[in-house]
């Protein structure tokens, strides 16, 4: 009896032992499974910018394809928390942020810091400062020629120029930057003001600065055209000259955005933009990640997405 009993005791724990034995191997193989996944922090202040929103989509979707896992971080316009938040996720060990729509130099000792933790830090559609991986932008210049050249020709070279811009963004920079050189060469082209557009909500801070601007120069020819540095201060300026009736001003903008592409067609003030391909820039962004993470070298610090000009007869 006493040798059968110690016989089943032996059975069960040896039985007992090759379960845990499973448990343990399947928990192992788990975590490494786990520990294998890439994490990427996508991070930007301005998630609600529908050029951005559609970035950050197109960045999800191609680091999901990787299999990689997504943390979107938006801090609705709050730079300080943002740099914030990069601490955050850099302390939680991220493999890789994207700065999206962003001026690096604003979060300058956080990508310090991602560097030192050797987390590499992208941007789209942002600048690019020494510490980062890569950005993925158009050619902010580049388009500005394009668009302010369609401009001065529709006006005949001269007239009173209204200036909506957000020197804060670095692509909006270059292109304000642009328009200031060739300003410099068209001296019959005067401008009336420059006015830095509020970020959130440019389309509402644009409209009542235009309605405020309309009010204070009613004579006609004392506004000939709008230049805004990206589509949505342009869809509002053209709202409010179309509510006012003026039909003596023109508005452009950059970036191809869905609603000013409409308004392009319906023949409204604003007459131009420039389409950025925002999806090719997150395209290129997860293609340097993948780079990125394989070993290799980035193929660039500064990578363009191809742009075009979109006017009525174009965009039909």
């Amino acid at each position: 009896m006493k040798k059968g009993f110690l016989l089943l005791t032996a059975i069960i724990l040896a039985l007992s032992l090759a379960a845990c034995g499973a448990s343990e191997n399947e928990s192992g193989n788990a975590g490494t499974e786990n520990a294998g996944q890439k994490t990427v922090s996508i991070m930007t202040p301005f998630l609600s910018s529908v050029t951005t929103g559609q970035m950050v989509e197109e960045l999800k979707k191609d680091a999901e394809a990787k299999g990689w896992k997504t943390n979107v971080v938006d801090t609705k316009g709050d730079v300080g928390q943002l740099a914030s938040r990069m601490e955050d996720v850099i302390s939680s060990k991220t493999d890789a942020i994207v700065l999206v729509s962003t001026d690096p130099n604003q979060v300058k000792s956080q990508i310090e810091s991602a560097a030192e933790h050797n987390i590499p830090v992208f941007g789209c559609d942002s600048g690019y400062i020494e510490g980062m991986a890569m950005n993925a932008t158009s050619d902010n210049a580049a388009m500005s020629e394009m668009i302010t050249n369609h401009l001065f020709e529709t006006i005949g070279g001269k007239g009173n120029l209204v200036v909506l811009t957000y020197r804060a963004h670095p692509g909006v920079l270059k292109r304000t930057e642009k328009l200031d050189e060739l300003l410099a060469a068209a001296p019959d082209v005067k401008t009336v003001t420059e006015q830095q557009v509020e970020v959130p909500g440019p389309i509402e801070s644009a409209r009542k600065q235009m309605e405020s601007l309309l009010l204070a120069n009613q004579q006609e020819g004392a506004v000939t055209a709008v230049w805004a540095g990206w589509d949505e201060p342009a869809i509002g300026a053209a709202q409010a000259i179309e509510a006012a009736g003026r039909d003596d001003i023109v508005v452009i903008g950059i970036d191809g955005n869905s609603q000013a592409v409409d308004m392009i067609k319906k023949g409204s003030p604003l007459i131009a933009t420039v389409e950025q391909n925002f999806e090719g820039m997150a395209d290129i962004v997860v293609a340097q990640i993948d780079r990125t993470f394989q070993g290799q070298e980035v193929e660039g610090t500064e990578l363009y997405a191809p742009a075009s000009l979109i006017t009525k007869d174009s965009a039909e």
